[in-house]
């Protein structure tokens, strides 16, 4: 009689180590699911960040922007979606290349597709000459109130496909006139006519300070790879080099463009966004890009498309499945 309480506390004894044991091992288990789940959401956390500042004060290194230095894996499903349409355009439809890059501001993920082909930006160029004037601005406050006179055709040698309003011979326009031009209805004479009178120093720095290639004045080609391209987008978006004011005075411009054969395509009718397109080739390969910042709910992205091709209809349809396979990925 005496023997039999110790039995059963024995016995309880061992069961409770067993129910500890099994409870702890649960536990554990999904706390390491929940631990590399938070750990996929922020990316690959074996990447290393990279971080580009601006040099050449005595005090100060202004930040441009922070980044993993490898894609995500997040993206991967997108990235193989995006590859899978580009070579059924190859095979089928007369596409020649073409290249991605995306940016989830959500997550600040990323992720590239044929990241290393080269393209020439055409009318993507604007946006680097709209940045150089608002920091113009910043020496001159009252510059985008200059008027400068169309005296003199300007012989621009380009086969336009996508043709908008131009400013006309004779008329005298501001600066800020100008800019929406070139920038809205992407006109070559406004830009030809700002390129007359920009500090070639000031576009230089620019691209010296993104870490890019400075554009060498007389050369007729200059190239870019999406996601060197998708800086200038960047500094408009963080508002890292231009001030608050004048990253939204540019931004609001690239909001109105009226170019809406691409990326727009592929989104829902009145989806917010701010974007540019550019057009460049020869009669034998077309080549028609465009970058662009889309707002979903206040959760906004950055896709660049570049492509080459036979001909502008076919890339624009490219570019707009593109955009359509990002936007229902992510929204």
């Amino acid at each position: 009689m005496n023997n039999a309480p110790k039995k059963i506390s024995i016995k309880y004894f061992i069961i409770l180590i067993l129910v500890s044991v099994v409870s702890t091992f649960f536990l554990t288990k999904r706390y390491v699911t929940k631990s590399n789940e938070s750990s996929n959401n922020l990316g690959n956390s074996a990447c290393n960040f990279e971080q580009k500042r601006i040099h050449g004060y005595k005090f100060i290194e202004p930040l441009l922007y922070v980044e993993q230095s490898c894609e995500s894996p997040l993206l991967e499903n997108t990235k193989k979606e995006i590859t899978k349409t580009i070579e059924s355009y190859k095979a089928m439809s007369g596409v020649i290349e073409a290249s991605v890059y995306l940016r989830d501001y959500q997550s600040n993920t990323w992720m590239n597709v044929n990241e290393n082909m080269l393209y020439e930006p055409g009318s993507l160029f604007k946006v680097p000459i709209l940045i150089a004037y608002l920091k113009m601005k910043e020496e001159n406050p009252t510059i985008l109130n200059t008027e400068i006179k169309f005296e003199t055709p300007f012989s621009i040698d380009k086969n336009v496909a996508f043709k908008s309003k131009t400013i006309e011979l004779g008329k005298k326009y501001t600066i800020r006139e100008l800019l929406k031009y070139m920038i809205v209805y992407s006109d070559n004479n406004a830009t030809a006519l700002l390129n007359n009178n920009l500090k070639p120093e000031i576009l230089n720095k620019l691209f010296s300070d993104l870490n890019l290639e400075v554009p060498d004045v007389k050369s007729s080609h200059y190239y870019f790879t999406p996601r060197q391209y998708s800086l200038f987008m960047r500094c408009l978006y963080n508002a890292s080099y231009l001030t608050h004011e004048d990253s939204e005075f540019a931004a609001s411009l690239l909001s109105k463009s009226e170019f809406n054969k691409g990326i727009v395509r592929g989104l829902p009718k009145n989806t917010k966004l701010i974007h540019k397109f550019g057009e460049s080739g020869n009669q034998v390969e077309k080549q028609l890009h465009e970058s662009a910042i889309i707002y979903i709910k206040e959760k906004p992205y950055l896709l660049t498309v570049m492509t080459k091709g036979k001909d502008n209809e076919t890339l624009s349809n490219l570019i707009g499945d593109i955009s359509s396979i990002v936007y229902n990925n992510l929204k």
